[in-house]
């Protein structure tokens, strides 16, 4: 049990330590992040963690057991590198594509599209996405399955080490900085910067359009392993920052449109959540600067 509450206060702590620090900074203090902002981050941050992993770990170990009583704990005893091996490939591989699919599907982008309408990076920023992005990642499937097949305790380990670094790689700490300020760390930056994701990957990721030379909207996609990028051809390392964020269509509909979508849909004619099929939809695998000619 003490383990269990260690492994859910370490990514509660380091996010409430991260929003100190950016809030010190003056960052959630200008009109660049509205109420409605705060609203989709807030519930977001409510509803993964409480509701979604939870619903969708409840049900994979019912019908597990329904359907497959004999494989519960059935790699219990196996090597515990194995399990993080597991854990690795179904969980961070499988949202590494996911991820990608959401910027190459017009239907997916709809629900990742709340991740980046915001005009600025954050800690925030993390959880921001439509309530069924979460609800039908394969990761998260695949990780209900992985824990009733006997590798939970490795999940207790996984999943606040993996949560740490997505929230570091979203704050404008910008805590890899000082791996680029010192020409005797360049060796180690080499290194952590094409495994895992930083917050220049993963700004890149954000930034408004590629035309900047730093931005790389339709690559970095890697969440906990950023090796992903590097092995499928998306990775783009400047280890520089992109000085405008956002996506195309910067229309900012209500939080329950947002997140609740295709549920709930715009009013908005113009908006791209005015309905499942719309004139207006954007071809996420298309750049901005496409649409400013």
């Amino acid at each position: 049990m003490e383990e269990q509450t260690i492994s859910k206060l370490i990514p509660v702590t380091v996010l409430f330590v991260l929003g100190i620090i950016e809030s010190l900074g003056g960052l959630y203090f200008h009109d660049k992040r509205s109420k409605n902002d705060f609203t989709i981050e807030l519930v977001s941050l409510i509803t993964l963690p409480t509701l979604i992993q939870p619903g969708i770990f409840l049900l994979v170990f019912w019908i597990m057991n329904v359907a497959s009583p004999g494989l519960e704990n059935y790699f219990l005893d196996t090597s515990l590198w194995w399990h993080i091996l597991a854990f690795l490939v179904l969980d961070d591989m499988t949202q590494y594509w996911w991820h990608r699919l959401s910027h190459a599907n017009k239907k997916m982008w709809k629900l990742h599209r709340p991740h980046h309408v915001v005009e600025e990076m954050g800690v925030l920023v993390t959880y921001r996405n439509a309530v069924l992005y979460y609800a039908l990642m394969p990761g998260i499937w695949f990780s209900a399955v992985l824990i009733y097949m006997g590798m939970g305790y490795v999940y207790l380990f996984y999943l606040p080490i993996k949560l740490v670094i997505i929230l570091l790689a979203h704050s404008e700490t910008k805590w890899d900085r000082v791996l680029y300020r010192y020409k005797f760390l360049s060796p180690l930056a080499w290194v952590i910067e094409r495994t895992i994701s930083t917050p220049s990957t993963h700004f890149a990721h954000h930034g408004l359009t590629a035309e900047d030379g730093v931005s790389n909207p339709n690559g970095n996609y890697g969440n906990l392993l950023f090796i992903w990028d590097v092995i499928f051809g998306t990775a783009k390392i400047t280890r520089k920052y992109p000085s405008r964020f956002g996506a195309w269509n910067q229309i900012k509909e209500p939080w329950h449109v947002q997140l609740l979508f295709p549920l709930v849909t715009s009013k908005d004619v113009n908006s791209e959540l005015h309905s499942i099929k719309t004139n207006n939809d954007y071809d996420p695998s298309v750049d901005f600067k496409e649409f400013t000619k």
